[in-house]
């Protein structure tokens, strides 16, 4: 039994893979990874599929040791730094720990939320279809929880022969306008009210967790009043209740909600959001629904062709001095003594 041993780990640590589908009827979020690009990264460096479930590490990171067999991992997501056994790990790289040696997530230098996935995959027993934990329904993770000091996760499988994997990883683009399709209520809000969204630069404030953000900002009126009855809400949806200042839902968010939602982040942005932190710039570009769509379905072919693009890490050249040393050239011969 090879196991993967939490020395030790931030508060927010949990197991997250592509979410739970289906269970939004039953009140239970999609959960899964705040950032699904780089949860699928770092599965492809190391062979799993790209939704596989890895453990999500927010900002402080945490201390880890293969136990009872090697671990191949890889780490993806925010700027990260990440240590096998003391040495380095380039970003984008895979590593493979032997056991007894400790793998060491540092804390994140940009961004939020890092992935640490292992070959094969973690092997924990779904709950409604997934291993994602959604911490108010108390289901997924380990037991329902989150990740705690001495924790144990088996590992499915002993770290492969062969080289290890790199492949480049995606960019952060904290800068980028977040892409939105305006409504389902954008009727509730006046023309002006719309395009002040739409120019302003709001700012990620303290009240920012896995369930939502709430944003800094001058406020949006309503043309109406600020209650309608409560209707469904995704990964995305941007309410505006009656402070006027919009909430954007994320992966744990409730399954219904009675702000009117003057847009909705498309799915591949929604990385852009969560991996701003606290004070970060938050601003919106209007697209169509096609447009969306074809974005959608760009992105689903980036994080299903991810694995195929990783190729081998190739030995490292000696340095000059090391070749300077070496006999290239094999025993010298004098031509005239074959003559």
């Amino acid at each position: 039994m090879t196991d993967l041993l939490v020395r030790s780990c931030g508060p927010m640590s949990s197991l997250q893979d592509g979410g739970r589908i289906g269970a939004q009827r039953f009140g239970v979020s999609r959960s899964g990874a705040m950032d699904l690009l780089a949860l699928a990264h770092a599965n492809a460096l190391v062979g799993n599929g790209p939704e596989e479930g890895a453990v999500e590490l927010a900002l402080l990171g945490g201390t880890f040791e293969a136990v009872g067999g090697p671990i191949r991992i890889a780490l993806s997501g925010s700027a990260a730094p990440l240590s096998v056994g003391g040495a380095p790990v380039p970003p984008g790289r895979s590593a493979s720990a032997a056991p007894g040696e400790e793998i060491v997530v540092g804390t994140a230098r940009a961004g939020v939320y890092a992935y640490l996935a292992v070959a094969g995959g973690y092997g924990v027993a779904p709950a409604l279809g997934s291993v994602s934990l959604q911490p108010r329904a108390a289901i997924g993770g380990l037991g329902g929880r989150a990740l705690l000091v001495g924790d144990r996760l088996p590992v499915r499988r002993e770290a492969p022969d062969g080289p290890e994997m790199r492949l480049d990883a995606p960019p952060l683009g904290p800068d980028a306008a977040l892409r939105v399709v305006l409504g389902p209520q954008d009727d509730h809000f006046a023309a002006a009210e719309i395009e002040a969204f739409l120019s302003q630069t709001y700012r990620v404030s303290a009240e920012a967790d896995r369930m939502g953000y709430r944003l800094a900002g001058q406020p949006i009126r309503h043309l109406r009043g600020f209650n309608i009855v409560s209707d469904g809400l995704v990964a995305g949806s941007v309410q505006v209740p009656g402070s006027g200042v919009p909430i954007v839902m994320l992966a744990d968010h409730q399954t219904t909600g009675g702000y009117p939602k003057i847009a909705t982040v498309i799915t591949p942005d929604l990385r852009g959001l969560a991996q701003r932190r606290t004070g970060e710039a938050v601003r919106f570009a209007a697209i169509d629904l096609r447009e969306a769509q074809r974005l959608a379905r760009e992105r689903r072919a980036l994080m299903g062709d991810m694995a195929g693009r990783a190729v081998p890490v190739r030995a490292a050249l000696p340095d000059v001095e090391t070749l300077l040393g070496l006999n290239l050239a094999g025993d010298a011969t004098d031509a005239r003594a074959s003559s």
